[in-house]
């Protein structure tokens, strides 16, 4: 293993100037422009995992409360995920979307008779993660399109 020689310097790379092109594109505007939903997104995923104790539904629903606590969790994830790599979770986006959906209607398939407050909290969490996954999706599209 001594005769390997470790380099750093990728200069003689022959893709180098392509390399350092799509990188200044990424950074002038491509790669972070979710940066703005990410943080909703987590914040709506963190209150679907504790809106069980937050709304007092832990003993009378027992089967949602680990449903959003999961669901919750997923959300919160995804929305790290795409901070800590958004060029790599584009796709992942409409999943978002999908979670935020399921979240509203599970509410009744879950559930057994949820009430009101139950049924306003997943609907209205639901919702927004629906819009902000959309939002995620649309600008990655159009980052997509630039680079």
């Amino acid at each position: 293993m001594s005769n390997v020689s470790h380099r750093s310097d990728i200069s003689s790379h022959p893709d180098a100037s392509e390399m350092r092109e799509r990188h200044d594109r990424l950074m002038r505007g491509g790669g972070r422009s979710t940066a703005l939903a990410d943080a909703p997104v987590f914040l709506a995923g963190l209150y679907a995992a504790v809106s069980p104790w937050v709304l007092h539904f832990t003993a009378n629903q027992p089967s949602l409360v680990v449903h959003n606590v999961v669901i919750g969790l997923a959300i919160a994830v995804l929305a790290l995920c795409f901070t800590a790599m958004p060029e790599r979770m584009t796709g992942m986006s409409l999943a978002i979307c999908a979670l935020g959906a399921w979240l509203i209607v599970s509410t009744w398939i879950v559930g057994q008779s949820p009430d009101m407050g139950v049924v306003l909290s997943n609907v209205i969490v639901g919702g927004l993660t629906v819009v902000l996954g959309a939002v995620c999706a649309g600008v990655a599209v159009m980052n997509k399109r630039r680079t």
